[in-house]
């Protein structure tokens, strides 16, 4: 994952974001910046705004698809060369090219600022950022899988900053707070979303998992549930509580059983709830997912039996 002092996602090109050292700061600055323009973000782990540019910054580099290189240097761990470069403050940005530095600011800034300074940098080395962030929206999604969700939904509203009709940041971004456990605010989002992608299938899949998500705060305690399941096996609201419970926990194959098993039993119960709920389940999920396959699958049977 990409976070500042921890580790990040391997980006496409092994070398286009990197940490740096005094030992490794010729050849990863000024040596590289002899082929490719190198972006120098300045920071230290207790630096508040450094955690709001850093993520930022990296998606925008990210999106120049190899126009500019990105190296971050802690400055605690690595004083000479701030006292060398006459770092006064931080966060601090230097933007490199053939060995010299040839532009930079200070303090946190907006997206587009962000955005036209890589453009400008990228420049200098005869290259341009392209329009696609598909490769800051994949880091972002290995970040969020990996339980960075503080540092996906950081990246997920830098790629929403530069294009705010990006329906895969925007789901991300959804799906980053209610994994943060901020409902509400993922919420918001989802209805903020511009109406050109308000139906698109990235959004769809975070309605799907806030639903599921609300479900949860009320979902009941599995033992007790199953033990009402087995006392009557025809107790549907109980079968169907039970599947929301398992879901809550993480069991997602345990809850699509349930709801397949009371489908089953009675297809009508409740105006189909099961087979709603079971969709509700598979549009959270990746269409590929095993779960999804295997359930829509039964599922059919059943329909179709």
């Amino acid at each position: 994952m990409i976070e500042l002092g921890a580790s990040k996602a391997a980006p496409a090109d092994n070398d286009l974001i990197k940490d740096s050292s005094e030992a490794t700061f010729m050849a990863d600055v000024i040596e590289a910046s002899q082929e490719v323009p190198v972006i120098v973000d300045f920071w230290a782990p207790w630096c508040g705004p450094c955690k709001t540019l850093g993520p930022a910054l990296e998606a925008a580099v990210t999106a120049a698809n190899g126009a500019v290189r990105m190296v971050k240097v802690d400055v605690d761990q690595n004083q000479m060369i701030a006292s060398q470069l006459r770092i006064q403050s931080i966060p601090t940005v230097y933007a490199f090219w053939q060995g010299q530095p040839v532009d930079g600011f200070q303090g946190a800034v907006p997206a587009s600022e962000i955005k036209d300074f890589v453009a400008r940098v990228a420049a200098h080395g005869g290259g341009a950022p392209d329009d696609g962030l598909a490769e800051a929206v994949a880091a972002a999604e290995d970040m969020l899988a990996e339980g960075a969700a503080v540092d996906a939904a950081q990246t997920f509203a830098a790629i929403l900053g530069e294009d705010p009709a990006n329906a895969a940041a925007m789901g991300g971004l959804a799906r980053a707070q209610l994994a943060l456990g901020e409902l509400d605010q993922a919420e918001a989002l989802l209805n903020s979303a511009p109406e050109d992608i308000a139906g698109a299938p990235e959004l769809e899949a975070a309605r799907a998992q806030l639903d599921l998500a609300r479900q949860a705060e009320h979902a009941g305690p599995v033992a007790d549930l199953r033990a009402r399941v087995d006392a009557d096996p025809a107790d549907h609201q109980a079968r169907f509580d039970l599947a929301t419970a398992l879901h809550a926990s993480g069991d997602v194959e345990g809850a699509v059983a349930e709801l397949l098993d009371l489908f089953r039993r009675d297809r009508e119960w409740n105006d189909g709830a099961a087979k709603t709920q079971l969709f509700t389940i598979f549009d959270a999920l990746k269409p590929t997912d095993p779960i999804v396959l295997a359930g829509r699958r039964k599922l059919s049977s059943l329909i179709f039996a």
